[in-house]
């Protein structure tokens, strides 16, 4: 059985933390877009972890049901995007991250939410 959109974003969170993601920031697109119920953007340290962190990530979504979930950036790693349908996650390189800030661009003038590391 496929989870819903909550179960899903729960184990994005608790997958990226587990695998030592920082600044994560969780944005809640309800009523932005039709694309999605919620982003995750966050960021690893080096282009390795960026990739330890999407691979697992893609390894755990599939077993919860999702198997055929979207993913782009993996042959770089400075910035995967990994869709799982109802949840967009982002996971950048840090120099990367601050560049595109996709966090003001789909929250301006809003605190986003920060996950406790």
């Amino acid at each position: 059985m496929r989870p819903d959109a909550k179960e899903t974003l729960r184990l994005v969170l608790a997958r990226i933390d587990d695998m030592k993601a920082e600044d994560t920031v969780t944005i809640d697109l309800t009523g932005k877009t039709t694309i999605a119920d919620a982003m995750v953007v966050t960021s690893g340290r080096s282009n390795r972890q960026v990739s330890a962190i999407a691979d697992h990530l893609l390894r755990d979504l599939a077993e919860a049901g999702l198997p055929n979930v979207r993913v782009e950036g993996m042959p770089n790693c400075d910035w995967v995007l990994i869709d799982a349908g109802d949840v967009i996650v982002h996971v950048f390189r840090p120099e990367v991250r601050t560049f595109y800030n996709l966090e003001n661009m789909w929250a301006p003038g809003q605190a986003p939410r920060r996950q406790a590391n």
